[in-house]
Parts: C-alpha cells; sequence; structure tokens
C-alpha cells in the first residue's frame, strides 16, 4: 500500500462527508425534493437527466469538466449507497497518479464512480440511468442477462 493509499484510508470519512456535501448541494441546485430524493436518489433522475440534456457540452471549458464529472460521480456514489448499501472504500492503484482510487465498495464488488461517469462521457448523449446500470453491473449488485 502506498503512503498516499494510507493517507486516504485515515482521511476516509472525510472524503464520503465530502461526496455527500456534493450531492445534497446538486439536489438543492437541481430543486428536487430533498426528503424523497434522500429516500430514494432515483427520484433526481428525471431532474439530473434534464439538466444534463440541456448543457452545451461543446462550450464546455476544463473547470466545467470537473463540476459535472465531480456531481455526477457524487450522484453515482449516493445511488450506490442508498440502494445497495455501498460504502465508500480505497483501492490501490498503482497506474494512477495518486497511486489509489476511490471507489463504491457492495458485498459483491466495488465501482470507481469517477471511471462510471468518465466512460459516459465517452458515449454522449450522456444518459443517467446508463450511468446507474454500468456501476450496478460493475458491483454485480445485478446481473448482466445472458442469452
Amino acid at each position: 500500500m502506498s503512503e498516499n493509499a494510507a493517507q486516504a484510508r485515515e482521511d476516509l470519512p472525510v472524503w464520503a462527508s465530502e461526496s455527500h456535501q456534493n450531492f445534497e448541494a446538486l439536489v438543492r441546485g437541481l430543486g428536487a425534493p430533498a426528503p424523497a430524493v434522500a429516500a430514494d436518489p432515483f427520484v433526481l433522475v428525471p431532474y439530473l437527466q434534464r439538466y444534463v440534456s440541456g448543457l452545451n457540452l461543446s462550450q464546455f471549458q476544463q473547470d466545467d469538466w470537473v463540476t459535472l464529472h465531480t456531481d455526477l460521480g457524487a450522484f453515482v456514489a449516493e445511488y450506490m449507497i442508498v440502494k445497495h448499501g455501498a460504502r465508500w472504500a480505497i483501492r490501490d492503484a498503482p497506474r494512477s497518479p495518486r497511486g489509489f482510487r476511490y471507489v463504491i465498495e457492495t458485498a459483491t464488488g466495488f465501482a470507481d464512480p469517477f471511471a462510471v461517469v468518465a466512460t459516459e462521457f465517452r458515449s454522449p448523449p450522456i444518459e443517467i440511468t446508463r450511468m446507474i446500470a454500468s456501476a450496478e453491473l460493475t458491483t454485480g449488485v445485478i446481473r448482466q442477462h445472458e442469452e
């Protein structure tokens, strides 16, 4: 385990809290009903889809992409935490710049919510439900139908 990863593990509660706060700010910013979203983050999907569908991504600057990436990553994480009992964790990733990744872990597997979002950015238009499905498939909380 790298020194960075060890420190990140110690700071994980702060990371998780900041992600949750970012999610709550996103809910407020989109005008979604906070109590309903807290009980079931899927309630946020139409608000979030309308928001991302209305963005002019061709005009985005680097800061805009970082903000959108952070917001959508916080949504994916919160969805997995509430719906599937996931929790934030640290995974060693020697090839990454920090030497680790923040991931969402379930009893059946893990997913990097930011990687899920980055993958979605490569296949526009951005589809919120596709991101959810990707996180669920990656963690193994649902299985892909095999014919």
